[in-house]
């Protein structure tokens, strides 16, 4: 299927406040946030490259230690294996892309 209407897919709370449409293409999963002001994620790591594209409103993200706010049309790219979190200081919606797929998100498969 190379075509996905992402309204139309399910949507899953992964974490409070964060609420994402998934799907995986043969090498990627993306996941479509929205987010309430205030939720968070806690620091973490994965073996997955991840680039976060904002939307609407702001996010606060951390990559390493450094934080920064990113706005409507900002990108923050995180590394493979490298700690980052997120907080949400507005109602907000990003797109992030994960490399190679991440399969913990249970994205719809494009086959």
């Amino acid at each position: 299927m190379p075509f996905i209407e992402t309204s139309e897919l399910p949507v899953k709370e992964a974490l409070p406040g964060w609420k994402g449409r998934y799907f995986n293409s043969e090498r990627m999963t993306f996941g479509y946030y929205a987010v309430a002001a205030g939720a968070s994620i806690h620091e973490h790591e994965h073996p997955n490259e991840e680039v976060w594209h904002v939307i609407e409103g702001e996010l606060a993200v951390t990559i390493g230690g450094q934080t920064r706010t990113a706005g409507p049309g900002s990108v923050a790219i995180v590394p493979p294996n490298t700690t980052h979190s997120v907080r949400a200081l507005t109602d907000a919606r990003a797109i992030v892309v994960d490399h190679p797929l991440r399969h913990s998100l249970g994205g719809v498969s494009t086959d």
